[in-house]
Formats: structure tokens, sequence, C-alpha cells
């Protein structure tokens, strides 16, 4: 039994396949065993929160509603593994974006709590009852910096991210990261 309530999991390359500003869900590909690993937290009762800083709003790439639409994808997807995504949290923000009323500092951009807060709130969540999982060091920062327990996965960017990461666990992918929050 898990002492975890809450995984706050990483999107691109953490769940998928790492593909630069991903919005189309014909580019979309599940990173092998993540689907299965999502169904084993949410049988273990514990939450699945999505966390996604998604730049490519603010740069003019695509839209909101290209994020929701993806997003629409991975639930059909997991449903049909009998998983769920409880949350999706996404930062539509970047200082350099193009797109105006997206070209700011946003306080719920990673490295910055302001999504993981969000879910705390809204779910009634101590963060040390909570974990994060993520291919780069941007995902464990806010870990970090509240409390939570972070798990650098090697998938998408953590090969790199592994060399300078101070993640309090390193493994190869979610599935892996999921057995470590099962037995943790």
């Amino acid at each position: 039994m898990s002492r975890f309530k809450a995984a706050f999991l990483d999107r691109d390359g953490t769940l998928n396949k790492e593909v630069e500003y991903l919005h189309r869900i014909e580019d979309f590909e599940w990173i092998p065993s993540a689907p299965q690993a999502i169904r084993r937290l949410n049988e273990a009762g514990i939450l699945v929160l999505v966390v996604t800083n998604q730049a490519g709003v603010a740069r003019g790439y695509y839209s909101e509603q290209d994020v929701g639409a993806l997003h629409d994808h991975m639930r059909r997807e997991l449903a049909k593994e009998g998983a769920h995504i409880d949350a999706f949290y996404y930062c539509p923000h970047h200082p350099d974006g193009t797109v105006a009323e997206y070209r700011r500092d946003s306080h719920r951009r990673k490295p910055a709590t302001g999504m993981f807060e969000q879910g705390l709130g809204e779910w009634g969540l101590q963060a040390k009852d909570c974990v994060v999982v993520g291919d780069e060091n941007i995902d464990m920062k806010p870990g970090e910096m509240l409390g939570m327990t972070t798990i650098l996965v090697q998938t998408g960017y953590g090969e790199v991210e592994t060399e300078t990461t101070e993640a309090d666990h390193v493994t190869s992918d979610v599935a892996t990261a999921t057995d470590l929050i099962l037995t943790l």
C-alpha cells in the first residue's frame, strides 16, 4: 500500500513520447506501458494529476483548443485500458511568446509551483502525501519546493537530465516509477 494520495505526472517525455510542441493527435504516442502504469495508480487509489507546460500556445504554434483535444484523446485511449487521469493542469504562457495574450511570466509555468498548488487545493491534498514524476529537472523543482517526493524518469529528456538531477529517485520510465510509488 502506497503512502501517496496523488501523483503529479508530467506529460511530454513522461507519459507520451517527446515530440516538440506536440498538439496533433496523429503525432501522439504513449511511452510503452504508460497507460498500464496509470491504471495501476488508479487501482491503488492514487489520484493522477497531469501538469504540463504548453508554451506552443504562447508561441502561436497551436491553440488551447488543440491542447484540450489532445487531452480528450488521451482520456479516450486510457478508458480503453480501464484507466483515467483525474485532472489535467497546463500553462499556455511563456515570456517569449508571440501571441500577446499569452506572452508573460506565469506562477503556473514550471519550474514555478502554481499548477501544483492548484491541484493540491482542488483535491484537498498535502504536499508531503504527493509524488512528482517527470523527465526534466524543471518538473522536479516545484515538487522539491513544496516538499513532495520527486522521481525523474529516463525517457524523454531524462537520460540527459539524470546527470544534474536532485530528484529523490531516478527510474527508467513511468512504469518503473509506478513500481516505486507503490512500494514507498
